[in-house]
């Protein structure tokens, strides 16, 4: 089998120069962590799946050993720096199956485009104050309100709520 990778196995180029830009030296060491496992998703040349790489935050979080806030940071800092451009938002379907959303990532071209044309790399143009902007999810519930509910949740029916405060006292 030679030439040919093991069943299971997979690869990618890390490619030095991407690196070497200012922005990714103003990306945090999780950040930079992040960036690999989403060129993991990437399927190469052949099979260009740039700007539908699937990678959830949590998907993110498992992989890197983190917690959830920490891989959200990742992609959002990502996001500011110009590595990552969110192509799709996270959906679920009517079936209840969810969908994470689609990357891009901008050092590789994206598919259908000219061979002769590159990625976007939005990193070189990042100056420091003049971050990208990030895509953020929306909320489902936005409001905060239930369609059969009418009532707020705690009703006290006995009298009036007594609020506690606690002061912090000072050892002298």
């Amino acid at each position: 089998m030679k030439g040919k990778n093991p069943p299971g196995e997979h690869f990618t180029k890390i490619i030095r120069h991407t690196h070497e830009w200012p922005a990714w030296r103003a990306l945090s060491s999780s950040a930079q962590a992040a960036y690999p496992w989403f060129k993991f998703e990437w399927r190469g040349t052949d099979k260009n799946n740039n700007g539908k790489l699937r990678l959830s935050v949590r998907q993110l979080a498992q992989r890197m050993g983190v917690r959830p806030d920490t891989a959200a940071e990742a992609i959002r800092e990502l996001q500011r720096k110009g590595y990552l451009f969110q192509t799709e938002s996270a959906c679920l379907g009517v079936d209840g199956a969810a969908k994470s959303p689609a990357w891009e990532l901008t050092e590789l071209k994206l598919p259908g485009t000219d061979k002769t044309q590159d990625g976007r790399k939005l990193y070189r143009e990042w100056q420091p104050g003049k971050d990208y902007p990030v895509q953020a999810a929306g909320a489902n519930n936005p409001r905060g309100e239930n369609g059969r509910r009418t009532k707020p949740r705690h009703e006290n029916r006995d009298g009036p709520v007594l609020i506690s405060v606690t002061k912090n006292r000072v050892a002298s």
